[in-house]
C-alpha cells in the first residue's frame, strides 16, 4: 500500500468513528433498562420527591445521553418531569444516577400520584389508572451538536412494574 491509501483509510476511520459512537448510543438507549434504586420500593409519590434510578446497559458498548426525562401525564395534563443529568454507562454494567422532579403544581401531582400508587398496590379505584401515561425521552446529540431524541410512551401501570423490577440484565 502506498502512503495515500493509508492516509485515506485513517481519515475514513476518523470520520466514521464519531458517527458510529452516536449511532450505537441511539441503539443502546432503546435497550436501556431502568428501575428505582431500591428494587420493589418505587412509588410515583416517591419519584415526585426526587431520588435515584439504576440504569442498566445490557449492550457490549458504551452508551451516553445528554438528558433523560421521565414525563408523567394524567388525563393529557403534564403532572411533572423527573430528569436525570448527562451520563455515560459502561458496557454490560449499571450505574445509579440521581434525578430531580419538577412540576408546575407539585401538590396536585403528589395527590394524584398517592391515589394511583394506592390503586396499583391493590386499593380501591378512585382515579382511572388508564389515564396515567409516562413518556421516557432521551436526548442523544449526534457528534455532540446535532439534536436527536428517542421517545417511549408506556402506561403508568407498566412503568410502575418496570421501576419495581427485581432483576435487570446487569445483575
Amino acid at each position: 500500500m502506498n502512503k495515500h491509501s493509508i492516509i485515506t483509510i485513517i481519515a475514513i476511520i476518523v470520520i466514521i468513528t464519531p458517527f458510529a459512537y452516536s449511532g450505537l448510543s441511539i441503539f443502546g438507549m432503546q435497550q436501556l433498562e431502568y428501575r428505582w434504586n431500591n428494587p420493589g420500593q418505587f412509588t410515583f409519590f416517591t419519584m415526585s420527591n426526587h431520588g435515584d434510578v439504576e440504569l442498566c446497559n445490557p449492550m457490549p458498548f458504551w452508551i451516553s445521553f445528554e438528558n433523560l426525562q421521565i414525563i408523567t401525564f394524567y388525563d393529557t395534563n403534564q403532572r411533572g418531569v423527573f430528569t436525570i443529568n448527562p451520563t455515560t454507562i459502561n458496557p454490560l454494567s449499571s450505574t445509579v444516577q440521581e434525578g430531580t422532579f419538577s412540576s408546575e403544581d407539585l401538590s396536585a401531582s403528589q395527590h394524584i400520584f398517592m391515589t394511583l400508587d394506592f390503586e396499583f398496590d391493590g386499593g380501591d379505584i378512585r382515579l382511572d389508572p388508564n389515564k396515567l401515561i409516562v413518556v421516557v425521552q432521551a436526548d442523544i446529540p449526534i457528534l455532540g451538536i446535532i439534536p436527536y431524541s428517542t421517545t417511549t410512551q408506556i402506561s403508568g401501570f407498566d412503568f410502575d412494574q418496570e421501576m419495581n423490577s427485581l432483576d435487570l440484565s446487569c445483575d
